[in-house]
């Protein structure tokens, strides 16, 4: 049997990060023994709750495919945006991009929200955000040459989209989801795409804070409206601010220079 004393008492944090299995190296969250010789990506790895009993991962022993498809997928986004910048001359349309696979807890909390049992086929067929990747892009056009892009990869099948950017939730939430499937050695996984602008970007990160504050002091009402209207604001600029963008392409075409000129 594996023996060996825990590396942090704490579920993973759930943010995102750029490289998960340098997080898992690093030991938080994760019960690393001696009798599991690989690393923690191992199948046989333990997950430690609250000096609970301790649990096998909810992932199984699927965890190196989750990692092996999310590597993947940014591999793949690198080259879409290679491509871009090529046709932009240099200009690169990605303004950063960030992923994840779903923390033990976060995904435990998730099956228990929706009313499923917290086993390794909820996780894995049943919801379908295990890997997450979110794309932030300077312009709206980029949003959707992106999507384009993934939505052509081989081996993808996109199960599930929506545009929230077109179609913005009531509270002014904008970005456009999308749900892969990649199938790749005759093995699938799923991984939740997100791409939104700066600003969209930004207005979902100071919305979720204030959301998730344990109190909300002042008129919780006018808040959101606040909100609401910073979004359509933030909405209109990302507009214009395309608009500017293709004028200055449009500009650019039409006064290049002759690579030939004569006399």
């Amino acid at each position: 049997a594996c023996r060996g004393k825990p590396r942090g008492l704490n579920p993973p944090p759930a943010f995102y990060v750029t490289d998960f299995s340098d997080l898992l190296r690093r030991g938080h969250g994760i019960i690393r023994t001696q009798g599991c010789r690989t690393d923690p990506l191992c199948p046989a790895f333990l997950y430690h709750k609250k000096g609970q009993t301790t649990l096998e991962s909810i992932y199984g022993n699927h965890r190196q495919e989750l990692e092996d498809t999310m590597q993947y997928l940014l591999e793949e986004i690198q080259k879409i945006r290679g491509r871009m910048a090529v046709e932009t001359g240099g200009e690169d349309p990605v303004e950063h991009c960030l992923a994840r696979i779903k923390s033990e807890e976060s995904m435990r909390e998730k099956c228990r929200r929706k009313g499923l049992p917290e086993t390794e086929k909820s996780a894995l067929e049943d919801i379908h955000d295990a890997i997450g990747i979110r794309i932030v892009c300077s312009f709206l056009s980029d949003v959707y040459t992106i999507r384009d892009g993934l939505a052509g990869l081989p081996g993808c099948e996109v199960t599930q989209e929506k545009d929230y950017i077109r179609h913005a939730k009531p509270n002014g939430y904008r970005s456009y989801h999308m749900i892969l499937m990649v199938t790749r050695n005759g093995k699938h996984c799923y991984a939740e795409i997100q791409l939104r602008t700066i600003s969209q970007d930004t207005w979902a990160a100071l919305e979720h804070r204030m959301k998730y504050k344990k109190q909300v002091g002042g008129d919780v009402a006018l808040i959101s409206e606040e909100l609401k209207r910073c979004a359509d604001e933030l909405a209109s600029t990302d507009l214009s601010m395309q608009t500017i963008r293709d004028m200055i392409a449009d500009t650019g075409k039409e006064t290049k220079p002759d690579e030939n000129p004569s006399g």
